[in-house]
């Protein structure tokens, strides 16, 4: 049956009828809830099929009044009765494209090179190798594998023990916030992009309408040494305490033109209708890139992915040639031992992994759910993790590289203009470009690499979304252009939201955001929660065969050990140790957030990390009967149509098991394969 699963893809899939386990000898009928039983007569006047015991009506629940055949038995895995047959990927290279654009994305460039060079150069990537191999990679594979098994996106994946839907549901909340403000970085990079096609560079001068007196354009440091300095670009005869209060004109492009930056968080001011012109702009662009679904993703990622390692290996070449460049490069992987005995350097290590993996916003999970059921996801994980780490370090030459000329040109330590975030890809690769010949040829450059490696992320997330919340309702309504106007109205949705980020206190808005709503806690609670799920509430072994029936081979053991012992153990230490360590929220380490502003901040962290224990407890909380019986009903598998089609032996071999055929509990067990 098996090797019967090789289904075509493409636009003129037909709908195969599937193996269903049918409650009370009832007919799958077109006419129920999602195509669900409808109740018969008798079992109307019984109750119908409440929520409580028989669980969910359109999933086929047991009547209330009938409850479990036997005290000792409980009822066997439900199945909902199919629909049309789930969209796949053209090309098998379609998925590995979207989910190297998705997780290959803005933290693999400005992020990991420098965590890299702070936490002790080369030394860093022992810990940085030791998670990915124990918590990055099976939880990696673990939501593909889940999104392939359950052939649904990051809410009805969790089917698989629907006690724990609430891990969809957070995965949903903790998705959208990123899509919300991930846009920001987009709208920045391309409104440099688009000041990039200037004969001067408008961040390299000081003689423009939001310079400041404080502007300095160029000086270099050795030459200040307790007396005054002229300087031909600055204001003659300064001394070195005003050539120390000076500003770049890199850094009053960023804060006076771009941002506009307020006085604080409770002083919004006034839009940026610039910056409003090209969040709309990549709005636009990123809703055309989502609204047909995974037939047209997969081929604009074909570009969107691959065009931004052109242009690293273009900027490495570059970069390597400048002066300065081999003593940045040697700053970035020059080993400091003494850094592995520090618990920051193993805590950001963890940190960035499951930052740069993309683990726990469901993405993933919607990405692998539109795979072949027997694509080998096993081999693809590994893969996509090797391309995503490479790809960290290989962008750290090119960073440090272009960071070590700068350095040289200026007369600093190459300590003094590294960044992270935001500060490395619009203050200091900005003002790096601005120090090389043809300036405006580079910047254009590396704005298109920045804008395409957030692109792929932002509508991948967006995908991601669109799906959970397209899966919610399979059957319930159908309209032609139903797929464009959920991802219309999501896009909508974040669009107003980004609104108080373009105004002049949108920066503040940014950052609580980007510190609690995605934060590493957010992310290592859910990746906790996953893999306790899986291991010890659905069982380690037992998705392990279905692995095995999906890629035809049974992983290596290593992948059960991480999920049930392993993996959780690392992400509730190092969200222990975030906890533990928590700062409150400043910006440029001078600015400290009022109370209010760290209680929005938290509001939307629990907003995401709650949807677990409230949905767990609402449902024990309505179910009806002992707790035992509760947990075995709420933890039963909900099958899809697909599985029967596949599954047919194992429920052949399962059949002895259930309830014993008489006239109050008949189960009638048909099988409908294509064969």
């Amino acid at each position: 049956m098996q090797g019967s699963g090789e289904r075509e893809s493409g636009p003129g899939l037909q709908e195969e009828k599937r193996g269903h386990l049918i409650p009370n000898g009832h007919r799958a009928s077109a006419g129920g809830l999602n195509g669900s039983l409808p109740p018969a007569a008798d079992d109307k006047e019984k109750g119908g099929y409440p929520p409580e015991l028989g669980g969910y009506p359109e999933l086929g629940g047991y009547p209330d009044s009938v409850g479990y055949p036997d005290p000792g038995v409980y009822p066997p895995e439900r199945v909902v009765p199919a629909y049309q047959e789930r969209e796949t990927w053209t090309r098998q290279m379609d998925f590995i494209m979207s989910c190297v654009g998705f997780a290959v994305g803005l933290g693999n460039v400005w992020r990991f090179p420098y965590l890299c060079y702070k936490n002790g150069g080369g030394v860093f990537l022992i810990p940085y190798l030791l998670i990915a191999l124990v918590g990055g990679i099976p939880i990696f594979f673990l939501e593909i594998a889940l999104g392939q098994f359950m052939k649904a996106g990051s809410i009805n994946v969790w089917n698989i023990a629907p006690l724990f839907k609430g891990l969809g549901y957070a995965s949903m909340v903790i998705v959208f916030f990123c899509n919300t403000y991930y846009i920001m970085v987009l709208a920045w990079g391309f409104y440099y992009f688009i000041k990039s096609f200037n004969s001067v560079l408008p961040w390299s001068t000081c003689d423009n309408e939001w310079n400041t007196p404080s502007c300095i354009e160029f000086f270099r440091h050795p030459n200040c040494e307790n007396g005054s300095l002229a300087n031909a670009t600055a204001a003659p005869n300064l001394t070195c305490l005003q050539l120390a209060k000076g500003h770049s004109p890199i850094v009053e492009f960023w804060e006076n033109k771009v941002l506009g930056i307020s006085e604080g968080l409770d002083h919004p001011g006034r839009m940026n209708w610039e910056m409003l012109l090209c969040l709309v702009a990549v709005w636009i662009l990123v809703y055309f890139c989502v609204w047909k679904g995974v037939k047209s993703t997969g081929k604009i990622v074909y570009f969107t992915a691959t065009f931004p390692y052109v242009v690293l290996v273009i900027l490495f070449i570059r970069g390597v040639t400048l002066p300065g460049a081999y003593d940045g490069i040697m700053y970035y992987i020059k080993p400091d031992w003494s850094k592995l005995g520090e618990a920051q350097v193993w805590i950001d290590a963890g940190t960035q992994i499951f930052f740069s993996y993309a683990i726990g916003l469901g993405a993933l999970t919607a990405l692998g759910s539109y795979n072949r059921f027997n694509n080998d996801c096993y081999r693809d994980a590994f893969m996509l993790a090797l391309i995503n780490s490479g790809t960290s370090f290989f962008a750290g030459f090119v960073v440090f590289s272009i960071l070590g000329f700068m350095a040289a040109e200026q007369g600093v330590h190459i300590s003094q203009v590294a960044e992270s975030g935001p500060g490395l890809a619009f203050i200091a690769y900005p003002k790096a470009v601005s120090l090389m010949p043809v300036a405006p040829v580079w910047a254009a450059l590396f704005f298109f690499m920045l804008l395409l490696l957030g692109l792929d992320s932002q509508f991948v997330g967006v995908e991601g979304f669109v799906t959970g919340m397209l899966d919610l309702y399979p059957g319930r309504s159908y309209h032609r252009y139903k797929r464009e106007i959920s991802v219309a109205i999501c896009c909508f949705l974040c669009f107003i939201i980004d609104l108080s980020m373009i105004t002049q206190g949108g920066m503040y808005v940014f950052q609580l955001f980007d510190y609690y709503s995605a934060s590493g806690m957010t992310l290592l609670w859910q990746a906790f929660w996953e893999c306790i799920v899986v291991s010890w509430v659905y069982g380690a072994d037992r998705f392990m065969d279905d692995v095995a029936r999906m890629i035809g081979y049974r992983p290596f053991p290593w992948m059960k050990w991480c999920w049930s012992f392993i993996t959780p153990c690392v992400c509730m230490g190092i969200f222990l140790f975030h906890l533990v360590n928590y700062k409150p929220l400043t910006y440029n380490n001078v600015y400290v957030y009022p109370w209010w502003g760290e209680v929005i901040g938290w509001c939307l962290a629990l907003s995401s990390m709650l949807c677990i224990p409230v949905s767990v407890l609402y449902k024990l909380f309505r179910a009806k009967g002992s707790f035992k019986q509760r947990w075995a009903h709420l933890t039963t598998p909900v099958w899809g149509p697909h599985h029967m089609e596949y599954m047919a032996p194992d429920a052949h071999s399962r059949a002895p098991a259930l309830p014993p055929c008489n006239a109050d509990h008949n189960k009638v067990i048909i099988f409908e394969s294509v064969m």
